[in-house]
């Protein structure tokens, strides 16, 4: 199955949550307007159990950009390890390259991240990684190439003075590190975990 490339605002108001990763006030208006106006609105049924499962587990897809098999894996990963299922589950999600980029601030959305890794305009610990999905390790260091400190978009980034950097991450100038292991409630996730890993244990 391809990645969904089509409209995001389409996306969201499907999911009625905002996976833009910016702030955008006329989506937050028709959030929980579905696509299709007020026929999608008529259409919109109270869901099954089976469907607010699948809801969850699609809305967290669209947030982190995963292919269902990218993400079903995932969670069976979780779920043949000791521990909490959903707090494990966030860590990789988290630790993602393309995540850990979007999180320090060097890209605007996960999307635009997941180009820069693509591009190769990404080096981890002085090595540069063409791959997303890499797994960020502890202490690792995340740089952005001198080609990737040249985009003009990257640079606005940079100079924003109230970005906030997620408490696992550390940031200097154009280099971050992963200094612990990402935790549930580090991240406002808009989903349920609990759905999730039900509707994978089915």
């Amino acid at each position: 199955m391809a990645r969904y490339t089509g409209p995001k605002h389409k996306i969201a108001r499907r999911e009625g949550v905002n996976i833009l990763e910016k702030e955008s006030a006329s989506l937050q208006r028709r959030l929980n307007v579905p696509p299709g106006g007020l026929h999608g609105r008529k259409m919109k049924r109270r869901l099954s159990e089976y469907g607010q499962q699948m809801r969850e587990k699609q809305k967290a897809k669209a947030i982190y950009g995963l292919l269902e098999k990218q993400f079903s894996n995932l969670v069976k990963m979780v779920g043949r390890k000791k521990g909490e299922t959903g707090e494990m589950l966030i860590s990789l999600l988290e630790t993602r390259l393309d995540n850990i980029v979007f999180r320090l601030g060097f890209a605007k959305t996960r999307a635009m991240a997941r180009q820069m890794v693509g591009h190769g305009q990404i080096l981890v610990n002085d090595k540069r990684l063409n791959i997303p999905s890499y797994k960020v390790e502890l202490n690792d260091v995340v740089t952005l190439t001198p080609k990737a400190q040249k985009n003009p978009q990257v640079l606005a980034l940079l100079e924003e003075k109230d970005k906030i950097i997620i408490p696992f991450l550390k940031r200097q100038g154009t280099s971050g590190k992963l200094v612990r292991m990402p935790k549930k409630e580090d991240v406002q996730v808009p989903f349920d975990l609990q759905l999730i890993i039900e509707y994978y244990s089915r």
